[in-house]
């Protein structure tokens, strides 16, 4: 007997007295300010680094000759790789009119926004003069500074631009109907300000719902297409170089199986704790939970076999270079990375091949935390194992992190957070007017 999207008892009116009530009446936990009071110290962290770089240059991080990208750019793939699975869930599932989305998508929006916010920092600041990080844009001016249309960089900046200005209006445009319900049933004066600004006059006429509809599915149509086109644009910034390990055809349908697998686990991880304090489960259901850990065993798969695949063809073709390179991954300095790499992201989440794993909560955001630490390693191995183990040994060289290279990474987790921890606090974390006509839907079905 499958489980169902909803309570039975959860109503209308139920849904909505629910998820305003979390914004508007229900007080701020002791849980909740020692999360954000740790957010915002590893925030302040991130800061106080920024400001270092910009006062001393890249050269406080771990940078050299040969390994010069490391953190900055595996922190970039890595956090621009976990907003795809948001739009995913909230674009593709609703152009697929998949009702269980429902409960998932305002906060897997909102994760996407927030995430790919984070990873614009590093490229910018991996310039090494971020101040004129306006250059990569097209602009008319005196100078003649035009873009390197073949630069990977630019490349890098239209990606993030074009995909965060549709994931923002993806997600306020969504939030607007609710926006006016917490105007309308807020108690206070800054309140009803504050929403009512926000709501921008909607009033639920039906020209209001016929222009927010087909909005949506415009900005749904666009989204979805980003997802891949996005990251495989940051695929290529790899493919186009000659290095063994990043000169493949296949990074472009690799990289989106990965984003969509470390997505489908941050998702996991944000949702189960969610779930757990808000008392969310009579809206986010096993079956929710569960879908969510088919989709990351489906993605992780299709990872899995492009490792296969490129050990395979390195060997398969004879490249004497290529075949070097896959043996110090498998035996070299940095190969307690790579068998860390398979330990989370292959054997690992064959558990979830068992029903009994996937309706375990603790057991799920276990998998999924190593999960997103193992796309970590894997996008800190591909840059630095191809780069630090080159054609000559004579170019040859270690990478050793340094104190501010864990500063940015452990800071971009805290930004993270802090605009999440905001986000629950300050905006509806489920959808209410998506979740009123999913339960209309499921009640005429019965009938």
């Amino acid at each position: 007997m499958s489980v169902p999207l909803f309570a039975p008892r959860e109503t209308n009116a139920s849904i909505t007295d629910t998820v305003s009530g979390l914004v508007l009446e229900r007080p701020t936990g002791r849980l909740w300010l020692f999360a954000f009071a740790l957010a915002f110290v590893l925030t302040a962290w991130l800061g106080v680094g920024i400001a270092w770089l910009l006062a001393r240059g890249v050269g406080i991080w771990g940078l050299d000759i040969p390994v010069a990208w490391a953190f900055a750019i595996a922190n970039y793939v890595w956090w621009i790789a976990i907003g795809m699975a948001g739009t995913f869930i909230s674009g593709g599932l609703y152009l697929a009119r998949q009702g269980w989305r429902n409960a998932l998508n305002r906060y897997a929006e909102a994760m996407t926004v927030f995430a790919v916010s984070v990873s614009g920092i590093f490229p910018i600041l991996h310039l090494g003069r971020p101040w004129f990080f306006y250059w990569l844009a097209p602009y008319p001016d005196r100078m003649g500074l035009w873009p390197q249309w073949r630069s990977s960089l630019f490349w890098d900046f239209s990606a993030i631009v074009a995909y965060l200005i549709v994931s923002i209006l993806y997600f306020y445009v969504g939030l607007i109907p609710d926006l006016a319900t917490l105007r309308d049933r807020a108690r206070t004066r800054g309140r009803q300000v504050f929403y009512g600004l926000l709501a921008l006059g909607w009033r639920g006429e039906a020209r209001h719902w016929q222009r927010f509809e087909t909005l949506n599915l415009l900005l749904a149509a666009m989204a979805v297409p980003l997802v891949f086109s996005v990251h495989s644009m940051v695929a290529l910034d790899f493919s186009e170089g000659l290095l063994p390990g990043w000169h493949s055809t296949i990074f472009p349908p690799f990289f989106v199986a990965g984003a969509l697998f470390s997505g489908f686990a941050m998702v996991l991880v944000l949702g189960i704790p969610l779930r757990r304090y808000f008392d969310l489960g009579d809206f986010i259901t096993a079956r929710h939970i569960e879908n969510l850990a088919r989709l990351m065993l489906a993605a992780g798969l299709f990872v899995d076999y492009s490792y296969a695949a490129e050990l395979f063809n390195a060997f398969y073709g004879g490249d004497r270079y290529e075949v070097a390179h896959a043996m110090a991954e498998l035996t070299g300095a940095y190969a307690w990375t790579y068998w860390t790499i398979v330990g989370c992201n292959v054997i690992a989440i064959q558990a979830l091949w068992f029903e009994r794993v996937r309706r375990s909560r603790a057991v799920l955001f276990v998998i999924a935390l190593l999960v997103l630490i193992g796309m970590w390693l894997e996008r800190f191995l591909l840059i630095v194992g191809s780069l630090y183990h080159g054609f000559l040994p004579s170019s040859w060289g270690m990478f050793y992190p340094t104190f501010w290279d864990i500063v940015f990474l452990v800071g971009s987790i805290g930004l993270f957070l802090l605009l999440f921890l905001l986000f629950v606090r300050l905006l509806p974390v489920l959808p209410m007017f998506e979740l009123r006509k999913l339960r209309a839907r499921l009640d005429r079905e019965a009938a």
